[in-house]
């Protein structure tokens, strides 16, 4: 008989917390240069930067999703995730995305016998993989380091967008059931962030993106970051968890931090692989 997946009773609706605001700034002041001198140094730099993440984002995903056995199923997602990206560091593009399938099937192999569904080692790796795959990419492109900037920056205006707003405005709830402190207001507050952010980048001289498809990108990509933090909120439900890890002070684990830019740098990557094909000049 199949095993019932864990749930977890969600928090009720919170008030502003003004001081683990405080701690969500102080941590961002100590984590934002680093992320964004690796995407200006690039190289190596940003290959460390990486591969740190997905060390980290492994060993969060083992421990959600195979709390009998975390260190085995975090170390399979690990390697898998790292030869994926450790090949699109080398331009090898094919193959990075045909390793990240082998090593997805492989950390399912491994994942048999400790985890009560060894099929989550493998999404694990392809939820992981595909967003350091397109990242390494994206950052390898010309003008890539700005397009990676602008992402980074998309992804944290809409979160702190979201965040303020919806804490400061309320009203009716975005999606209850699974994260009842999201509300509609602070939706749309991320979005008209996001999409500021996005028109303010192509005003700068190096960018060849005009302000219409910018803020577009500044569109899509916000609406992919709401998305990604609400696809998360439904995973640590289904895997009976409140925050994937407790790594960074006011945000959780890794993963609570960056559920929004695994799904917008997906869709950043793809507009900037047709604005490389002539769209938004």
């Amino acid at each position: 008989m199949a095993a019932r997946p864990r749930t977890v009773s969600l928090p009720q609706a919170r008030r502003f917390d003004w001081s683990n605001l405080g701690i969500r700034v102080a941590s961002a002041t100590l984590l934002i240069p680093s992320v964004l001198a690796a995407v200006m140094f690039g190289g190596w730099a940003f290959l460390t930067l990486i591969a740190v993440a997905v060390a980290l984002l492994a060993i969060e995903w083992g421990a959600m999703s195979a709390p009998k056995a975390p260190v085995r199923v975090s170390a399979a997602v690990c390697a898998a995730v790292l030869v994926g990206v450790f090949l699109a560091h080398r331009d090898h593009m094919w193959l990075a995305w045909g390793g990240m399938i082998v090593g997805g099937m492989a950390a399912a192999l491994v994942a048999r016998g400790v985890a009560e569904r060894p099929a989550d080692a493998a999404y694990g790796v392809v939820y992981i993989a595909v967003a350091c795959i397109c990242l390494v990419w994206l950052r390898s492109m010309p003008q890539g380091r700005y397009w990676t900037i602008m992402l980074f920056l998309i992804t944290w205006s809409a979160d702190i967008a979201a965040y303020a707003v919806g804490n400061l405005l309320k009203g009716p709830k975005l999606w209850p059931r699974f994260s009842p402190n999201k509300t509609w207001s602070g939706f749309i507050g991320g979005l008209v962030a996001s999409m500021g952010v996005g028109t303010l980048m192509a005003s700068l001289p190096m960018f060849t993106l005009n302000l219409a498809a910018a803020a577009a990108v500044g569109l899509v990509g916000g609406l992919a970051t709401m998305a990604g933090d609400l696809w998360e909120s439904m995973l640590k439900r289904r895997f009976g968890v409140k925050d994937s890890g407790d790594l960074i002070p006011g945000h959780g684990g890794l993963l609570d931090r960056v559920d929004g830019l695994l799904f917008a740098v997906v869709v950043i990557a793809g507009a900037r692989l047709v604005n490389h094909l002539g769209w938004g000049h």
